[in-house]
């Protein structure tokens, strides 16, 4: 079953919180603070599998949760980092937050991404011992790790993607320029899952061949299999428009084309733009002065007309000359480029609740909505720690510390950040 779509939840393992610990040794003065830092958990890493074709594996498994960082011990032993969980999917898989949309990755190259970031272990007390606070009784807690609902897209990476009317003859075409075997049948959708080729034509030269199964009218709207498949039209760098010029259905080659075209444009308008050859088939059934006047009219048009009997595979060679021509000169298959994050401006992100913690005159704060934005701010940055100050006081933070009894110089703690408290 070629599923093509699925929705999934991920989790990079949260930092291992660190240890608080003294040293106690026979015959050894000065103890004082030993406790190691906790490790930081797993990343969620997505790998590129070739050997997969489909997303029906994450039809069955949803969750995917990576490990915990192991905690700090004594003697300043630092916990172990966790492994990173690894997630295969098919080339060209397209990921994107469930919740708005923005696209995350898009896994086309061999290269691993990570999505999702482990958490930073937590410091063990032996960071905090100062020379007015000799015995530090508190460590820190790790971060969480990064989570996120994902949809998952896959768009065939093709050369040249085969459109038309179902029975027109793109599986057929198919069959007779790779080792691709679809099912071939005369009714329409016999094809009802994409199918991908690789045609060698020439010495060293290849390139691979999609072919997109039957679209109709309304297809973009989800009329047919076309809006199901259409996504993976949008890669593919050159398409090729084969269509019946004999009728043998009873409609008219000409307005096939256009509907088809126009159905291309309307599920995205970038596609009217794509470079196009026409392929007339079953030319052995259409009268001359037919397939003349279709391929007037095509060319008409701007695009060129190859005539072909692709089951015989008469003038096919033409056609093929063709797309490799074209296919030397146009730009590799699209990848789409990761969109950033938008964050909220200060103003809109309103009030939340803080909690305060007091220990040795360290202002711990915990606020689990605040770790996104901390994340993507860049402290090296002036107007990104602005911003990070905007957000401080906008949400109550501020006014939560000042409730807490801060004085300015208190040093304040916000998970993996340390900062001394002005006014």
């Amino acid at each position: 079953m070629f599923i093509d779509s699925a929705k999934i939840k991920i989790k990079a393992g949260d930092g291992g919180d660190g240890a608080v610990s003294f040293r106690r040794e026979k015959y050894v003065a000065a103890g004082g603070p030993d406790g190691g830092d906790g490790g930081r958990g797993g990343n969620i890493v997505f790998q590129v599998d070739d050997n997969l074709s489909t997303l029906a594996d994450f039809r069955y498994k949803r969750k995917y949760i990576a490990a915990k960082g192991e905690n700090g011990r004594g003697k300043r032993c630092n916990g172990k980092n966790a492994e990173d969980l690894v997630v295969y999917v098919p080339r060209g898989t397209l990921l994107k937050d469930a919740e708005t949309g923005r696209l995350v990755a898009d896994l086309s190259s061999d290269e691993p991404q990570i999505i999702a970031k482990g958490g930073k272990g937590g410091w063990g007390n032996s960071h905090f011992a100062t020379p007015t606070r000799q015995v530090p009784r508190f460590a820190k807690p790790g971060t969480p790790g990064e989570e996120m609902e994902l949809q998952m897209e896959l768009k065939l990476l093709a050369d040249v993607g085969l459109v038309g009317y179902p029975n027109v003859g793109k599986s057929t075409l198919i069959s007779v320029v790779s080792e691709a075997k679809p099912n071939i049948a005369n009714y329409h959708f016999t094809t009802i899952t994409p199918v991908l080729g690789v045609v060698r034509h020439g010495e060293g030269r290849s390139f691979v061949m999609a072919d997109i199964p039957g679209l109709i009218e309304g297809a973009w709207e989800g009329v047919g299999l076309g809006h199901q498949f259409l996504r993976h039209v949008e890669r593919c760098r050159l398409l090729v428009h084969i269509v019946d010029v004999s009728g043998s259905e009873g409609r008219d080659p000409k307005e096939d084309f256009r509907v088809i075209n126009r159905e291309l444009e309307k599920f995205n308008p970038e596609l009217a733009q794509r470079p196009m050859l026409v392929a007339g088939n079953k030319c052995d059934l259409a009268e001359d002065a037919d397939v003349e006047e279709f391929k007037e009219y095509v060319e008409s048009q701007g695009y060129m007309f190859f005539p072909i009997m692709a089951a015989i595979r008469y003038q096919v060679d033409p056609l093929l000359d063709q797309i490799q021509e074209m296919l030397s000169k146009l730009p590799p298959i699209r990848q789409f480029e990761a969109e950033p994050v938008a964050l909220a401006s200060a103003e809109e992100i309103g009030r939340h609740d803080v909690k305060i913690t007091v220990q040795d005159g360290v202002y711990f704060v915990e606020a689990p909505w605040l770790l996104k934005i901390l994340q993507s701010v860049n402290f090296d940055d002036y107007e990104s720690l602005q911003y990070f100050q905007r957000v401080l006081i906008q949400s109550g933070v501020i006014d939560a510390l000042r409730e807490a009894g801060v004085q300015e110089g208190d040093t304040v703690s916000l998970y993996d950040l340390e900062f001394d408290f002005m006014e």
